[in-house]
């Protein structure tokens, strides 16, 4: 007796996207680079898998489908400006569908967003553990003094640190200078520390070209410095006015700098301390 060999059963595999829902994320992601075009590809994912796990398709999607997608983030845990963030991302993504005639109407156009709440809740080192923190940098390697220096002194972020390259560092009207990329594309000249400037040079050595700081592997350095957020309170502290911390943190809304104002002066200027000092001038 012989068994029958089990037949094969062809198996349709619908793809993930149709070509014009494929042509919209190509597109709207070739907008961006770096580190904002991983942030809004990340967005996208986790909304196209969602998406993908409810058989809905891209372009047949309601904006009722959409705030389920958010409330399902909130009920995850998602912080608000997470959630904020995703559903800025996707209304991006339909409005440039829209934009290129591959959609007819965006069902984000009218999603309701959570409200984010500008104030920081962020603790950010004091004057003191700052410059003990620029104290023990000096006592260490070259290249961390100087990355810290730069990070902790100009405010810069992350990826703008590590992009800086030996060739951009220059001398203009006796100001030792730092040209650097913003987020956004935006080319910017800034002033540096004497310290700063040592500190680089050092870090530099007898080299003329390439990324100013280097890995142990001699590729580009890719850390994580969490220092900006001490230079802008500082600066706030030292009496920078707000509209030139600002600039110097390149915010490109002055209410996240205010939050940072708001965040510091809470206690530093609280009442307590006021009404304490007039009561000891009455005492006298």
């Amino acid at each position: 007796m012989t068994t029958a060999a089990p037949s094969t059963a062809l198996v349709m595999i619908q793809p993930a996207f149709t070509d014009a829902e494929r042509l919209a994320l190509a597109g709207f992601l070739a907008g961006y680079r770096g580190l904002t075009r991983e942030a809004y590809a990340l967005d996208l994912r986790q909304f196209t898998t969602w998406c993908r796990a409810r058989s809905l398709a891209l372009f047949t999607v309601r904006r009722a489908d959409i705030e389920s997608f958010a409330r399902e983030l909130e009920a995850r845990g998602r912080a608000r400006a997470t959630v904020t963030r995703r559903l800025c991302t996707i209304a991006g993504f339909y409005r440039y569908a829209v934009e290129e005639e591959l959609l007819e109407h965006s069902p984000a156009a009218h999603v309701r967003r959570p409200r984010v709440d500008y104030e920081s809740h962020a603790v950010a080192l004091d004057r003191n553990e700052l410059g003990a923190l620029l104290v023990a940098a000096g006592l260490g390697p070259p290249t961390e003094h100087a990355l810290i220096s730069l990070l902790a002194l100009n405010g810069l972020r992350v990826s703008e640190a590590t992009g800086a390259d030996i060739e951009h560092v220059g001398l203009e009207r006796g100001h030792r200078t730092l040209t650097i990329t913003r987020k956004g594309g935006k080319v910017v000249t800034i002033p540096l520390a004497p310290r700063t400037a040592r500190a680089i040079d050092l870090a530099v050595g007898d080299r003329t070209e390439g990324p100013v700081f280097l890995a142990a592997d001699g590729r580009r350095l890719d850390r994580h410095h969490t220092l900006r957020h001490a230079f802008i309170t500082t600066a706030l502290d030292a009496g920078v006015p707000l509209r030139d911390v600002q600039e110097a943190a390149s915010h490109a809304d002055p209410r996240t700098t205010m939050r940072y104002d708001r965040a510091r002066g809470s206690l530093d200027r609280h009442a307590t301390y006021i009404v304490a000092a007039y009561l000891a001038g009455a005492a006298r």
